[in-house]
C-alpha cells in the first residue's frame, strides 16, 4: 500500500490539468499526454510518476509537460498513439510485437509504423489466482478446473484481455467453457472476495495492490499458482517473449515460499513524430530518477541502464538511442532507429 508521502506525490500528480489529449503548442510548451492502463494495477501508478518527473525537471527548464490518463491498457494504447490522442504508451511486449509484425490482434489493422521504443521499464508478472477449492496441482494446470465457472478476463478491448486469450490458447485451455467476466483488475478481486468469481489473472507488477488485496481478505481461499517450465514452453508459444521470473516469499500476504511464474517485458512506446530533443530529454530524466520511481511503485526497482534494452519489440526513437549511445551502451541491430 502506499504510504502517505507516495500517496500525496500522485495526489499532486492527478490534480494536473491535462491540457487536452493532444501534443498542443502553447507558447513554448510542448503537451504530451502518456496513456497508461486502469487504475487497479501498476501502469497508471508508474505512468503517473513519468509524467510527475516531466513536470518536475522538463516543464520549466525545456518547455515539455506531460500528463497521465488511464485506459483500457495495451489494446486501446496502440489507437490511442496512432489516432494521435496520445503520444507516449506503457503497454506489453506482445502488442509491441504484434504492432510491428501487423499479426495477433493487430493483423487486420496491419503493422503500427508510427510506433517506437524507448525503453523496457519492468516484467508484466502473470499473476494467476483461483480460488483453492480447485487447486489440485499448485501450477497453471489447474486453471482446466474452471469449467462452467467464473473466471474475470480483464476490461474488454484490454492488454489484460488479448494476452489472456495468446496464452491460455497456446496453452490448449478450453476457456470457452468458462463463465467470462470481463472486468479490471480491482472488481475482479471484489468478486473473488464475495465469491462470484472463481479466478482471474492480474498480470502486473511483482506487489501488485490488488493480489495483496485478495490473499489480506481470503488468506488461504485463494492461491497464487506456479508455473513449471513445461508450462511456460506452452504458455509461450515460440515466441521467446515470454520468460520465468520468481515472486519471492513474503510480497503477498500468507505466501512465505517464492513463486515461479511467468512474465513478458513491459515497456514504454513513443510516436515516432514525437521531437527527437524531447524524447532524449526524458529517457534521461527516467535514469537520472530512479530511485523516484522505485519509491512509488517496488515493481520499477529493477530498473537500470543495463537492462533499458531487453526484450525491446520495436525500433527504438532515435531520441533514446542518443541517450543510451551518449552512456556507453550498443543498439541492437533488431531495434536500431529507423527512417
Amino acid at each position: 500500500m502506499l504510504n502517505l508521502t507516495r500517496k500525496a506525490m500522485l495526489a499532486a500528480a492527478l490534480a494536473l490539468p491535462l491540457a487536452g489529449l493532444g501534443a498542443t503548442a502553447q507558447a513554448d510548451t510542448r503537451v504530451y499526454t502518456l496513456t497508461t492502463a486502469g487504475t487497479g494495477g501498476t501502469y497508471y501508478p508508474v505512468g503517473v510518476a513519468l509524467a510527475t518527473l516531466a513536470k518536475i525537471h522538463l516543464q520549466n527548464a525545456h518547455g515539455i509537460d506531460m500528463s497521465a490518463i488511464s485506459s483500457a491498457g495495451s489494446g486501446e494504447n496502440v489507437v490511442l498513439l496512432r489516432e494521435g490522442q496520445a503520444q507516449f504508451a506503457i503497454m506489453q511486449g506482445l502488442f509491441g510485437q504484434w504492432a510491428r509484425e501487423g499479426s495477433g490482434v493487430l493483423e487486420e489493422a496491419g503493422p503500427q509504423d508510427n510506433m517506437r521504443s524507448i525503453l523496457q521499464l519492468w516484467p508484466n508478472v502473470e499473476h494467476f489466482l483461483l480460488h483453492t477449492s480447485l487447486v489440485e496441482t499448485g501450477t497453471a494446470a489447474d486453471l482446466a478446473n474452471l469449467e462452467g465457472r467464473a473466471f474475470a478476463m480483464g476490461a474488454r478491448n484490454s492488454g489484460t484481455e488479448h494476452s489472456n486469450r495468446f496464452l491460455f490458447d497456446n496453452f490448449g485451455l478450453d476457456y470457452d467453457n468458462w463463465e467470462l467476466v470481463f472486468q479490471g483488475f480491482a472488481p475482479a478481486i471484489d468478486g473473488m472476495i464475495n465469491g462470484t468469481i472463481m479466478g482471474t489473472n492480474i498480470n502486473s507488477g511483482i506487489g501488485v495492490g490488488t493480489v495483496t488485496r485478495a490473499r489480506a481478505q481470503m488468506g488461504d481461499n485463494v492461491t497464487l499458482l506456479a508455473v513449471t517450465d513445461e508450462e511456460l514452453a506452452a504458455f509461450d508459444g515460440g515466441t521467446g517473449l515470454y520468460f520465468h521470473i520468481t515472486i519471492p516469499g513474503g510480497t503477498y500476504p500468507g505466501i512465505d515460499e517464492d513463486i515461479l511464474s511467468i512474465a513478458q517485458p513491459n515497456f514504454l512506446a513513443v510516436n515516432a513524430d514525437v521531437p527527437e530533443e524531447d524524447v532524449y530529454l526524458f529517457t534521461r530524466t527516467i535514469y537520472e530518477n530512479l530511485g523516484f520511481l522505485c519509491n512509488i511503485h517496488p515493481a520499477t526497482c529493477d530498473m537500470s541502464i543495463d537492462n533499458a534494452m531487453l526484450g525491446l519489440p520495436l525500433p527504438l526513437h532515435p531520441g533514446a538511442a542518443r541517450y543510451f549511445e551518449e552512456v556507453g551502451l550498443t543498439i541492437p541491430d533488431n531495434i536500431a532507429p529507423v527512417d
